[in-house]
């Protein structure tokens, strides 16, 4: 997340490897692709998903049942290098009973609505 300030809102609640923020107010957990390394978004979804599980990630379902990997961490690239500064754009699948967005600046945003995973 290189370079952005986070908003208020935002509380940290995970930070053993990949830092996650909880917003209390819309009830949704974020964290960011690293700019500065390659990172396929793929790989940061499941990484996420899993620490707010407590799971590992081969626990989950197959991420490439609900969206093709190899797209979406083309198209988040295509995003982040066609243009001087990130489209608004997203894409938003259902994974693991909750719903992913993901921004065109790498922001994940996961939503966990009804499915019992809590706040931390």
């Amino acid at each position: 997340m290189s370079g952005k300030s986070l908003p208020d809102r935002l509380t940290a609640v995970d930070d053993a490897g990949r830092t996650i923020y909880y917003d209390q107010g819309r009830r949704t957990y974020h964290t960011w692709c690293d700019e500065d390394e390659y990172e396929p978004v793929s790989s940061a979804v499941l990484e996420a998903m899993a620490s707010l599980r407590d799971v590992e990630p081969i626990d989950l379902e197959t991420l490439s049942r609900r969206v093709d990997p190899d797209a979406l961490n083309a198209m988040v690239a295509h995003w982040r290098t066609d243009r001087a500064e990130p489209v608004g754009a997203s894409i938003r699948f259902a994974f693991a009973d909750c719903r992913v967005t993901v921004w065109a600046d790498g922001e994940i945003v996961i939503d966990p609505g009804s499915s019992g995973l809590a706040s931390r």
